[in-house]
């Protein structure tokens, strides 16, 4: 009989699977619980994956708070009583840390999905993404429940007493003016008097950012010269050459005038204290219109000041405009050769040249006002002349002095020789008419009577000074 495939045919053992199948399925045993243990949360953030709804479960339909509390203590297992630990419930969202060890797979948001939907120009709400730049980060304030915390007022103190702002321009101009004025007192000086002069250098400098000052044909800046040009020099001429004004009453109040000195110093520096003279010591402040040499004005920095302070080049035409418009001019006829004067020759007048300034006052009718200054010469004593560095230069002399080159910049340091600046008897033209500029003769005694006059003037000067330095 032929074997039939029945009952009694012996049953075909089942396969044995491999070690790698058995610790494969054991992991993934271990995953499953993993993922279902209610000691870690889901993330929020991702909704779960629903499965398939069956016939036995309901609809899910909104529940006040009071349903969902009253519905978690019902699926609350029974055995909650027990001594095991009770399930903990999710406070915040997992960390990263967290989440990973759990071995759940999380996905980042995009940048257009945290963006948020775009709507378009109708309002309406697009689903497409739209890339937006990412939102500055304010900082968190600690607030309670429906209170908010007021700002703190801008420049209020802070709680330690310290400002939270830097000071305003108005609180450092008066921290400024009170330095000054303790400064002052401890000097000695009037504190009064630092702050008014204080005050009056801001409200120039605000005139020369605003423009608001005005320049005559000549160049001549009023506002620069009484604000800046002489206190600047002021120091030297009260406090360094302590300088002695004579005859200040022979200077005209009004009108036209010819003042006429010796030039000496090796630097014109008797030129500056003059002018700071006539408009410091004269009843009425005038201005001295200097009539300077070409190189100076062809020299930088020097020649615009020059200009800004009421100089003119000395030229008969310019000198003539000057005098008819009833200003006060001053000449010093010696040039370069009385300022680059040997010291052994001190006090010695050079020649007057050819009498330009004579004939500019005889055209004007202006009075000529002798002028003679004792102590420009000790300032800058030349005891040699390196005349081949004055050729290379182009200068008309090099002056080496006892200071000058051996100290270096210490030797342009003038040496503080006491002053005396005394103007003489003034010369009246006007009864000769402006015809006798033409007579050579008499421009030439004119000028010879005004360099006797000065001449004469320093030998008496000399005579009555004690000191060259006191």
């Amino acid at each position: 009989m032929a074997p039939t495939s029945g009952a009694g045919a012996p049953k075909k053992k089942p396969a044995r699977k491999s070690t790698l199948a058995v610790g494969a399925a054991r992991a993934s045993g271990e995953r499953a619980k993993r993922r279902s243990t209610p000691l870690i949360a889901a993330d929020p953030a991702r909704p779960a994956e629903t499965a398939p709804a069956t016939p036995a479960q309901a609809a899910p339909t909104p529940a006040t708070p009071a349903a969902v509390t009253s519905t978690a203590a019902t699926l609350a297992p029974a055995a909650s009583s027990g001594k095991h630990r009770p399930r903990p419930v999710a406070k915040s969202v997992p960390t990263r840390k967290a989440v990973a060890r759990s071995g759940a797979r999380t996905t980042k948001p995009s940048r257009a999905a945290a963006a948020g939907p775009r709507r378009d120009e109708g309002g309406a709400t697009s689903a497409s993404p739209r890339h937006t730049p990412a939102p500055k980060v304010r900082a968190l304030k600690a607030v309670t429940d429906d209170v908010v915390v007021p700002e703190p007022a801008i420049g209020a103190g802070s709680s330690g007493g310290s400002r939270s702002i830097a000071p305003g321009v108005e609180e450092l101009l008066t921290a400024g003016i009170a330095a000054v004025r303790v400064a002052a007192e401890a000097a000695g000086i009037s504190p009064d008097d630092v702050e008014r002069h204080l005050a009056s250098m801001l409200s120039f400098v605000r005139r020369r950012v605003t423009g608001d000052y005005t320049v005559d044909e000549f160049g001549f800046d009023e506002d620069f010269t009484r604000h800046f040009y002489l206190p600047v020099l002021r120091p030297l001429y009260r406090s360094w050459f302590r300088v002695e004004v004579r005859g200040i009453e022979n200077i005209p109040s009004e009108g036209g005038g010819l003042v006429v000195a010796n030039h000496s110093g090796t630097v014109a520096m008797d030129s500056l204290m003059t002018q700071v003279a006539v408009h410091d010591e004269h009843p009425e402040h005038r201005h001295l219109r200097m009539l300077g040499a070409d190189l100076v004005f062809q020299t930088p920095v020097i020649g615009q000041v020059a200009r800004k302070s009421g100089s003119t080049l000395a030229a008969n035409p310019d000198a003539e405009r000057l005098l008819s418009s009833g200003e006060l001019c001053g000449v010093w006829p010696e040039g370069f050769k009385g300022v680059g004067k040997p010291f052994s020759e001190r006090y010695k007048l050079q020649r007057f040249g050819r009498g330009g300034f004579v004939s500019a006052a005889l055209r004007t009718g202006a009075p000529i006002i002798p002028c003679s200054i004792v102590g420009a010469e000790e300032i800058y004593p030349i005891i040699g002349n390196a005349k081949a560095v004055a050729r290379l230069l182009g200068a008309p002399y090099a002056p080496i002095t006892p200071t000058w080159p051996l100290l270096g910049p210490l030797g342009l340091i003038p040496l503080p020789s006491k002053w005396i600046i005394e103007f003489g008897s003034p010369v009246e033209t006007a009864d000769l008419g402006p015809n006798a500029a033409d007579d050579p003769m008499l421009v030439f005694d004119l000028t010879d009577q005004v360099r006797e006059t000065i001449q004469q003037t320093l030998y008496s000067l000399l005579m009555q000074r004690r000191s060259v330095f006191f």
